[in-house]
């Protein structure tokens, strides 16, 4: 075997996970309703594929699609409330699962 193949082409999936700033300002209503609309932007162009809130600290945990987490980075740059540095995210880049061929790779 070669190497781990590449299970993705062009694009990857990137979870971002949405933390309060220490110290940074509140969100006002026009500044939530900018979010929002930057929000369907991102996703109608495909960047942003879901988004959902925690139960617990209604931190937002976003599914992207990017060319790789600095694309991500950018996309999220866009966003109001990362702009007024009211939230921050981090980022997890993934890769497709491959226990299947570990498991039956001869």
């Amino acid at each position: 075997m070669r190497g781990p193949r590449r299970w993705y082409y062009g694009n990857m999936k990137i979870i971002a996970i949405s933390r309060d700033m220490p110290d940074g300002p509140e969100a006002s209503s026009a500044m939530l309703r900018d979010e929002a609309a930057t929000v369907w932007r991102l996703q109608t162009q495909g960047v942003i594929r879901q988004i959902w809130f925690t139960t617990d600290t209604h931190d937002a945990v976003i599914e992207m699609e990017c060319s790789d987490a600095g694309e991500a980075a950018r996309a999220l740059a866009e966003l109001p409330l990362v702009a007024a540095r009211v939230i921050r995210f981090d980022l997890l880049p993934l890769r497709a699962y491959d226990g299947f061929t570990r498991l039956f790779a001869s």
